[in-house]
C-alpha cells in the first residue's frame, strides 16, 4: 500500500515522489538543537505551488497584456500585512524555544498514550487558534518527532491527527489561518465578532475530533525514559514577541495594519535582524500572487453558471472548491462572487478537511512528519471526517 501511494500515484499525477513525504534522516534523540533543525532547506524548484501561480500569470499576462499594470491593484495589501506581521511575531515565539520547553516538560511526565494524545492534539488545536495553523505545526510536529525516540508512539496517526487539529482550532480566530486573515480584513468586523460567527463549525469539528482522538488512541500505559535535553530559551526573544503580539492585533483589528506592521518591522529589525530571514518570504509571494491570478481568473466565466447567491450552493462550492483548488484560493475566488463572507468561512475552513491539497497544513505536518505511508493513512482518517463535519456544517447553515 506505501508503494502504491507513495510512488505508483504520484508518478501518475507527475507529482515529485517526496513531495507529500519529506524523507530526509531524523534527527537523532541526542540532537540538541533548536526548532530550526527541523524545516527544510527552501527550494525554488520544489516550491511547485509557487512555479505554478507564476506560470499561471504568465498565461494571463500573454492572454491580456493590458491587465499588467493594475497588478499591484489587485493584491489586499490589509490581508499580506497581517499575515507578514504574524509570521515574524509567531517565528519570534517558535525560535525563542519557549513552546518547546514547555512542551517537553509536560510530555515527559505523561504515561499514557490517550493522554498523551488528548494533550498534543488539543495542544496543536490552541496553538493554531493563536499563532496560525503552519507555525503550530512547526512547534508540535518536531516535539511528537523527539517523543518518538524516547517511547513506542503511533508516529504517523498522531501527526495526521495534529494536522486535523490546527486545522480545527484555526477555523475559530481571524488569525489561525491565511483565509481566515483574508476574510477578516474583507469583512471589516471586529476580532470578537469573527470569533462568534465561527463557533458553530468549530464546535461541530472540536466535538467529532475529541470523540475520533478517544476512539482512536487505546488509554494503555506508557514507559519512557527522560534522557532528552531541555533548550534554555531565548528570553530577549520571547520578551520582544509577547510584548508586540497584543498591539499588533489590536491595530490590525482597528485597520492600522501599517502601523502595526511597521513597529513590528522596526523592533526586530534593530534587536533581532537575523529572524527576518527566518520569514518564509516565498510563502507571502504565493499569496500575493494568488490575489492576482485569482482576480484575473474571476474576470472568466469559472463559476458564473453558478447561483451562489444560494447559501447551500455557495457552501458547496467552497468546501468542494477547497478539495480541488485549497482553501485559500477558495476563499479568494469566491469573494470575487458573493459577499456573503460567513458562508465563505464556514466552507473554506470545512473544505481544509478531506484531500490533503485542501490546506497547505495537511502538506505541511506530513513533510515534516516523515512517516512512511502517511499520504494514504491520511485520507484514510481525513476524508471520513470531511464528510462528517461538512455534512454537520451543511445542517447547521441551512437550519439555523
Amino acid at each position: 500500500m506505501y508503494i502504491l501511494f507513495a510512488d505508483v500515484i504520484p508518478l501518475y499525477l507527475r507529482i515529485p515522489k517526496g513531495f507529500f513525504i519529506n524523507v530526509a534522516p531524523k534527527p537523532s534523540a541526542s540532537d540538541g538543537g533548536s526548532p530550526a533543525d527541523f524545516h527544510q532547506p527552501y527550494s525554488l524548484r520544489r516550491d511547485y505551488l509557487l512555479l505554478a501561480l507564476i506560470g499561471l500569470l504568465i498565461i494571463f499576462s500573454a492572454l491580456r497584456p493590458a491587465k499588467i499594470p493594475i497588478y499591484l491593484q489587485l493584491v489586499n495589501w490589509p490581508t499580506i500585512g497581517t499575515l507578514l506581521g504574524l509570521m515574524i511575531l509567531t517565528t519570534g515565539l517558535e525560535l525563542s524555544g519557549w513552546l518547546r520547553r514547555i512542551g517537553q516538560e509536560i510530555v515527559l511526565r505523561i504515561r499514557n498514550e490517550r493522554i498523551l494524545a488528548l494533550f498534543l492534539i488539543s495542544s496543536s488545536g490552541i496553538l493554531a487558534m493563536l499563532l496560525t495553523n503552519d507555525i503550530a505545526l512547526f512547534v508540535v510536529v518536531p516535539l511528537t518527532l523527539r517523543l518518538g525516540e524516547l517511547a513506542q508512539l503511533p508516529m504517523r496517526r498522531l501527526v495526521i491527527f495534529e494536522a486535523l487539529a490546527v486545522n480545527t482550532g484555526s477555523l475559530l480566530t481571524p488569525i489561525g489561518n491565511p483565509q481566515n486573515i483574508f476574510l477578516w480584513q474583507l469583512s471589516g468586523v471586529h476580532f470578537g465578532v469573527f470569533v462568534l460567527r465561527m463557533l458553530p463549525p468549530f464546535v461541530i469539528a472540536a466535538l467529532c475530533l475529541l470523540l475520533l482522538t478517544l476512539w482512536a488512541f487505546p488509554a494503555k500505559r506508557m514507559y519512557m525514559v527522560d534522557n532528552q535535553l531541555l533548550l534554555l530559551p531565548r528570553r530577549s526573544l520571547l520578551l520582544a514577541s509577547l510584548l508586540l503580539y497584543m498591539p499588533f492585533l489590536v491595530l490590525a483589528d482597528m485597520h492600522q495594519v501599517a502601523v502595526g506592521l511597521a513597529l513590528v518591522t522596526v523592533v526586530f529589525l534593530v534587536g533581532f535582524p537575523q529572524l527576518l530571514r527566518k520569514i518564509d518570504w516565498p510563502l507571502l509571494g504565493v499569496f500575493v500572487l494568488m490575489f492576482i491570478d485569482l482576480d484575473l481568473l474571476s474576470q472568466y466565466p469559472v463559476l458564473g453558471y453558478l447561483n451562489l447567491t444560494h447559501t447551500g450552493t455557495l457552501y458547496l462550492a467552497g468546501t468542494l472548491g477547497s478539495q480541488i483548488i485549497s482553501n485559500v484560493p477558495a476563499a479568494i475566488l469566491l469573494s470575487k462572487y458573493s459577499s456573503d463572507w460567513i458562508t465563505i468561512a464556514w466552507a473554506v475552513n470545512v473544505g481544509g478537511f478531506g484531500l490533503i491539497i485542501g490546506s497547505l497544513a495537511n502538506i505541511i505536518a506530513l513533510r515534516i512528519g516523515r512517516q512512511p505511508g502517511s499520504f494514504a493513512a491520511f485520507h484514510a482518517w481525513s476524508v471520513p471526517f470531511f464528510l462528517a463535519v461538512g455534512a454537520l456544517t451543511g445542517l447547521w447553515l441551512v437550519f439555523r
